[in-house]
């Protein structure tokens, strides 16, 4: 049976994706689409609800037992909850580790059979699953800041991205009447690139107006900043239409 996440705990996850780093180090980075390691440790960091320096430190604490050019932690003893996740996973080829490192993200073990997802990216599997961590590190971003943020102080926050209303969260607050703020998150690997909205995600913004902002988190790469747009139809953005057409093979049978 495949290794998954469904028992492991959240700080265990993270001490998983530096061991992994360390172990397979430009393999991994590959495997998971990043460009270099301050984007793994970044995205990595915040869609595991943890931080990137943990996720490096993590991945140094296990550099001194794996041959890679880094000396690591090397003149300290390895703490013991590391020790015991290095004792039960330090064993696991490639492919079961990197499987089991994108079930976090609920990435199955063979991405490249979600071809209607990966088709629809434009890309290889590997750059399908750095978007997907990327847009998941994005949310969690976004859900950390959202209490000290003046737009969206003193609301309740409540995660809407399997609901499929057309954006990531819905924001009330106490006393203010039916009404709501949605906030669509959209993250980007570099400074500055392009952004897309769904046909639900662009009707959201044109039915709410003011009450819709579109949370840009940009610059994995090196450090994450962002930007927020309210009504971003009206805004400074410029969005165009484009119409993909995507081909699906199956296989039939008379019976």
């Amino acid at each position: 049976m495949p290794l998954s996440h469904a028992d492991i705990a959240d700080r265990e996850q993270s001490i998983l994706a530096g061991l992994y780093l360390s172990k397979y180090d430009s393999l991994a980075l590959k495997s998971l689409g990043f460009d270099n390691f301050q984007e793994s440790f970044n995205a990595l960091g915040y869609a595991l609800g943890s931080r990137p320096a943990s996720i490096k430190n993590y991945r140094d604490e296990f550099d001194p037992h794996f041959p890679n050019a880094r000396s690591g932690w090397r003149n300290r003893p390895m703490r013991a909850y590391c020790r015991a996740v290095l004792d039960r996973y330090g064993s696991l080829d490639f492919e079961s580790f990197t499987g089991l490192v994108r079930s976090f993200f609920l990435l199955g073990s063979d991405i490249a059979e979600d071809s209607d997802q990966v088709e629809a990216s434009s890309g290889s599997p590997s750059s399908f699953a750095s978007r997907l961590i990327t847009g998941l590190a994005a949310e969690r971003y976004f859900e950390r800041l959202q209490p000290q943020m003046p737009d969206f102080q003193d609301y309740v926050l409540e995660n809407t991205t399997q609901w499929g209303c057309g954006y990531d969260f819905r924001l009330t607050r106490e006393g203010r009447g039916p009404d709501f703020l949605a906030v669509e998150v959209k993250g980007l690997k570099a400074r500055s690139g392009t952004i897309s909205m769904t046909p639900k995600e662009y009707g959201a913004a044109s039915q709410l107006r003011e009450r819709f902002y579109l949370f840009v988190v940009r610059n994995f790469v090196e450090a994450p900043s962002h930007s927020v747009y309210c009504n971003p139809l009206q805004d400074s953005l410029s969005f165009r239409r484009v119409a993909r057409t995507i081909v699906q093979t199956s296989w039939l049978s008379s019976v």
